[in-house]
């Protein structure tokens, strides 16, 4: 028992130079055998091979070639893709008429099947195309009731930004001026409400607030607190009012006392009481 297997060089091929020569003698390659190796040679029985010198020899030894690899043989490949069932079979790692023949057999087996079987070449490129499942989270009004299917359902679509996403779309209820800014400028999602805070998002758990302190923006930053703070909970629901929808003189008196209603229940929550006088009156 001698290395390399493919008889390329070292030990295994200086002994099979010392004996190809005597009829005396065998060489019994074991497992696989890369096309292009002196051991894939010598498994045609040639009549002489050429010697690491560069002369040829007579090549009157035994030659035997026995299957003995740790790979998976055909049986056993093709019972692990039925329990698979895959959409793409690819198959690599092998001597091309081998891959040609194991090809021809799996798009037999799987003619059934709407199977994609590819060889590839060395160095070729391979697409494939996957139909992934969407899923969207709904919170608020959506997520009172499971639609059923075929159900049009309408409300707001946060995509890719998750509850930094939803804290902006409710500041906007409460505020005139929530901008998002340029990545350059913030390095990161980020947005500025009335032109004194910015908030920025750090990562999944972690948002930052900056302002320069003054009694306005101090009363921003504690609004924005107060929604982050109650972000996933049950927080004011403000419903969404349509581009289209009519500008009536009422419609925008409700919207301005749900607005209202908006940011006083952020600051002092749903049980929270708030006495206001003026002239005399409170409310």
């Amino acid at each position: 028992m001698a290395s390399p297997s493919g008889l390329q060089s070292r030990l295994s091929r200086q002994l099979f130079e010392m004996w190809c020569s005597d009829k005396k003698n065998a060489c019994v390659i074991t497992g696989y055998a890369v096309e292009g190796t002196l051991a894939k040679t010598i498994i045609n029985e040639p009549k002489e091979v050429t010697l690491m010198n560069g002369l040829t020899a007579p090549l009157n030894m035994q030659v035997h070639y026995i299957s003995f690899s740790a790979h998976a043989d055909f049986a056993q490949t093709s019972t692990f893709l039925k329990e698979l069932m895959p959409p793409n079979i690819i198959l690599v790692h092998g001597e091309a008429n081998e891959m040609g023949r194991l090809k021809q057999k799996l798009i037999t087996q799987f003619a059934y099947r709407n199977t994609k079987i590819i060889s590839p070449k060395n160095c070729q490129s391979v697409e494939m195309y996957f139909n992934s499942e969407k899923m969207a989270k709904t919170i608020g009004r959506l997520a009172e009731k499971t639609p059923e299917v075929g159900e049009t359902i309408s409300g707001l679509l946060v995509k890719k930004a998750g509850a930094f996403g939803v804290l902006k779309h409710r500041l906007k209820q409460i505020f005139e001026s929530v901008e998002s800014l340029p990545d350059e400028e913030s390095e990161g999602p980020a947005f500025r409400v009335h032109e004194r805070l910015t908030v920025k998002y750090e990562s999944k758990k972690h948002i930052s607030l900056h302002w320069r302190p003054d009694p306005i923006s101090n009363m921003v930053s504690d609004s924005v607190v107060a929604l982050v703070l109650n972000i996933s909970r049950e927080i004011p629901k403000v419903a969404v009012e349509s581009e289209e929808a009519t500008k009536t003189e009422e419609e925008n008196n409700k919207k301005a006392e749900k607005v209202i209603h908006a940011l006083l229940v952020s600051l002092f929550g749903e049980n929270g009481k708030l006495v206001i006088s003026v002239d005399g009156n409170a409310s």
